[in-house]
């Protein structure tokens, strides 16, 4: 133990100052965690990090979709919920049959069950991938909406398939009936039972006395209590994990005051990049084993490499058709929701786009983590080294390939200018801001109208505090009754913004951008 905690505080070292050179090289983290990797499993005498397979979802998995839930836009995702399914649940599932037949095929001793495995594992794209890949160039919200909905469903489908599958290969039977009862009642069962969590979570914020830390405490335990609860019930945990967390996402301004939001904001920003990057290193540490295991079964490393090759070419492809199938589906079922193109290169070059964001991340290295090493009658779990390598192999190419040359695609193609009607960012935050002042005018006018008299205070908010002043005599002004009405204030604006937000037009970051702004100055408010 005393050899080994050294070496994690190093690890968490060494991911922060990854982060550090990516913001440098101005490309996505995710990238140099999984060159990282790599290139430590080339290093001798390190020591072997072992975590339980069984453990591996319930350590990473919960934390990470519940933060996604958190940070996603619930107003975006319901707008364009058709296109967020279809990329959630039927490209997924197209994504793990075609992997399935290529590796049945091609691959020696490799089942179908084994196929739909691995399928399952390498078929959602990584969110925190794509949007960290993402914020280098200028996509529209939509489409950033459309990538965010689909990562926190997606997950959830490829993990059904990847349950299923366990169980096909564990018994050698899959029986459809059965199956089709048992995939509903995980869908539809994981997501009751995360909205009746997130409810009662909800309740406990609001019913008990908590402070700051508590609530903090709070929202990291939720995750996981959701998560165990339903797979407990043999429901969803990962569906459970993202319906609480979108509902506690949007009772967010009901149970936590302003000082929970702010620190919580920062907590959950650090345990989520840490997270992250320590499922990286870890397929790192274990990759000399893997390969060892590899050769072990005959398997010679370049042929290994062939295979990861060739799956990872599955996914893109099966991703570039996906949304081919869903630009004409859209256009002969919903022509009123296909996005007016200007010409015809942007409306057949924009589904490659769309395509090459796949990017493969910490939910696949999880999920084939999480493979058992032994079968239930004792016997080793068949290819599951081979299945790690490949699964390593995918994600190392889709990042950089697809990762490092996606915001290089976008600026030369410019197929995202102009796709998408949508009001300038700072047009809109410049109409909300003006909004803004309008209804604290007319707040203070109707309710404090007569205190407003000779108020020196009122005046200086009024004018945003223009001429502050430093002394300790004339801040005498903000007393208890000045301070209240301040704050009352405030939360008047929360409520304008929340109904400001109802409007489709509005792109909810913005909103959210200024809510913090007033999380903060109410913030500065309590310590004047």
């Amino acid at each position: 133990m005393h050899t080994l905690l050294p070496f994690l505080l190093a690890m968490v070292a060494l991911i922060v100052l990854l982060n550090m050179l990516a913001k440098k090289l101005k490309i996505a983290y995710p990238i140099l965690l999984v060159v990282a990797g790599l290139l430590i499993c080339f290093i001798p005498g390190l020591p072997m990090v072992k975590i339980d397979p069984d453990l591996i979802f319930f350590i990473f998995l919960p934390p990470l979709l519940f933060e996604a839930a958190w940070s996603a836009s619930f107003k975006e995702m319901k707008k364009w919920w058709r296109m967020i399914t279809s990329f959630a649940f039927l490209v997924v599932f197209f994504t793990a049959f075609s992997v399935a037949l290529v590796a049945n095929y091609y691959i020696p001793g490799f089942t179908i069950a084994l196929g739909f495995l691995l399928g399952g594992i390498v078929s959602p794209p990584d969110a925190v991938s794509t949007g960290a890949i993402t914020k280098f160039v200028k996509i529209p919200r939509s489409t950033s909406a459309i990538l965010e909905g689909e990562s926190l469903l997606n997950d959830a489908s490829s993990l059904i398939i990847f349950r299923f599958a366990l169980v096909a290969v564990g018994t050698g039977q899959f029986i459809w009936a059965e199956a089709a009862t048992s995939f509903l009642w995980m869908v539809f069962g994981g997501a009751g039972m995360g909205l009746f969590l997130g409810w009662l979570f909800v309740q406990i914020h609001k019913r008990l006395p908590t402070d700051a830390p508590s609530d903090i405490v709070f929202t990291l335990i939720s995750p996981y209590f959701m998560y165990w609860a339903a797979e407990q019930a043999h429901a969803s945990g990962v569906l459970a994990v993202v319906s609480g967390g979108l509902l506690m996402s949007l009772k967010r301004l009901e149970f936590l005051n302003s000082t929970s939001r702010i620190r919580g904001y920062s907590v959950w920003e650090s345990f989520v990049f840490i997270l992250n990057g320590i499922v990286f290193l870890i397929i790192g540490l274990e990759l000399p084993e893997i390969v060892a295991g590899i050769r072990a079964q005959g398997i010679p490393l370049g042929t290994a490499i062939g295979y990861g090759m060739l799956v990872t070419a599955v996914l893109i492809g099966a991703r570039i058709i996906s949304s081919y199938a869903a630009m004409i589906a859209t256009a002969i079922f919903r022509p009123g929701l296909r996005p007016q193109f200007t010409s015809a290169r942007r409306r057949w070059g924009m589904p490659v786009l769309l395509g090459w964001t796949g990017m493969r991340g910490v939910v696949s290295l999880a999920a084939a983590l999480a493979i058992p090493v032994k079968l239930d009658n004792g016997m080793a779990f068949p290819h599951r080294d081979l299945i790690l390598f490949i699964t390593f192999v995918a994600i190392l190419l889709t990042l950089l390939v697809q990762g490092l040359t996606l915001p290089y695609l976008i600026r030369r193609t410019a197929l995202f200018d102009g796709v998408f009607d949508e009001e300038d960012e700072e047009a809109t935050r410049r109409k909300m801001k003006q909004g803004l002042k309008q209804h604290v005018y007319r707040f203070l006018k109707d309710k404090y109208e007569a205190d407003l008299i000779g108020m020196t205070g009122m005046d200086k908010f009024m004018k945003q505090w223009e001429e502050r002043t430093k002394s300790m005599e004339e801040d005498a002004w903000m007393n208890e009754k000045t301070k209240a009405i301040f704050i009352e204030l405030i939360e008047s604006q929360r409520r304008y913004l929340t109904e400001l937000n109802k409007n489709p037009k509005i792109d909810e970051e913005i909103i959210r951008q200024q809510l913090y702004q007033l999380d903060l100055e109410e913030e500065r408010l309590k310590i004047v």
